[in-house]
C-alpha cells in the first residue's frame, strides 16, 4: 500500500506541475523543469531520489518543489488509513481511495495556481455518481443525483446574485464543479457539513493570517482538507449526532 501510494504520488505531481500549463502527462517522460535533463528511473525513485539528491537537479542543481516530497509521504499515508479504515475487501476502501487520487492534485493546483480544472472536477462527478451505482456504495445513485443537481443548482444561483448585488464576480466555476462532484461522492447527509467543515478552515485560516494583508488562498483547498477529514471522521460525527437528535 505503502508503495502503491508513493508510485501514485510520483504521477500526482506530473499532473500537478503540467496539467495547468497544458503540457502532456505522457510525453515527454521525467524531465528538469530548468535545465530539461531528462531524469533517469533510478534518479526518479518517489522519496529517496528527493532525498538523496537534497531536493536539486542532480545536473543543474535547481530546486526540485517541495510539494514534490509531500506528495509522495502524504498519499501513501492517506492510503494506508483508508486501509485500516475499510479494510481492502470493502467497496469503500476503493471509493474513497480513487476520490483522494482526485483530492490532491486538485488541492495543489488551486493552491498554486488557483485554478480548479474541468479535466479533473467533471471526471469527478462522473465518478460520483457512477460510484454511486454499486451495491455495495454508501450514497445511492438517486442520493448521489439529487444531492449533486441541488448543490449546483445552489451554488450557481448565489453566485449570479453575488455578482448582480456586488458588480463582481462571486464563487469561481471550478469550486462550484469540485463542490459539485464531492456532493455526488457524499451525498445529502454529508455534503452540508464539509461545506460547512472547509468554510470554518477558511475562517481560521484568514484569522490566523489577518495581520499578513496580501495572502490570499483559494476556497477549493479547503474543500479538500474538509472531504479528507469527513472520509475518516464523518461516519462518527454523523452517529453522534443520531444520537443526540434521538
Amino acid at each position: 500500500m505503502a508503495v502503491l501510494g508513493a508510485s501514485l504520488g510520483s504521477f500526482f505531481n506530473v499532473l500537478i506541475d503540467r496539467l495547468p500549463k497544458k503540457q502532456s502527462i505522457v510525453y515527454p517522460g521525467s524531465r528538469c523543469s530548468e535545465c530539461g535533463k531528462a531524469i533517469p528511473w533510478w534518479l526518479n525513485i518517489p522519496v529517496l531520489s528527493y532525498v538523496v539528491l537534497g531536493g536539486k537537479c542532480k545536473y543543474c542543481g535547481a530546486k526540485i518543489h517541495w510539494h514534490h516530497l509531500i506528495v509522495e509521504i502524504i498519499t501513501p499515508i492517506l492510503f494506508i488509513l483508508l486501509f485500516f479504515k475499510f479494510g481492502i475487501e470493502s467497496f469503500l476502501f476503493y471509493k474513497y481511495l480513487v476520490l483522494i487520487c482526485f483530492l490532491i492534485p486538485i488541492f495543489l493546483i488551486d493552491l498554486f495556481e488557483q485554478l480548479i480544472l474541468h479535466v479533473m472536477s467533471i471526471p469527478l462527478i462522473v465518478f460520483g455518481l457512477g460510484s454511486s451505482l454499486v451495491p455495495q456504495s454508501d450514497v445511492g445513485i438517486i442520493n448521489s443525483l439529487l444531492t449533486g443537481a441541488v448543490v449546483f443548482s445552489l451554488l450557481v444561483a448565489i453566485t449570479y446574485l453575488f455578482a448582480k448585488i456586488q458588480k463582481k464576480e462571486g464563487m469561481g466555476g471550478g469550486d462550484i464543479w469540485l463542490m459539485t462532484g464531492i456532493a455526488c461522492c457524499f451525498g445529502f447527509l454529508s455534503a452540508p457539513f464539509i461545506i460547512l467543515i472547509a468554510s470554518l478552515l477558511g475562517i481560521l485560516f484568514f484569522a490566523v493570517m489577518i495581520r499578513k494583508k496580501s495572502v490570499g488562498m483559494p476556497f477549493g483547498p479547503f474543500l479538500v482538507l474538509a472531504s479528507v477529514i469527513w472520509v475518516f471522521v464523518g461516519d462518527v460525527l454523523i452517529d453522534k449526532l443520531m444520537l443526540k437528535v434521538l
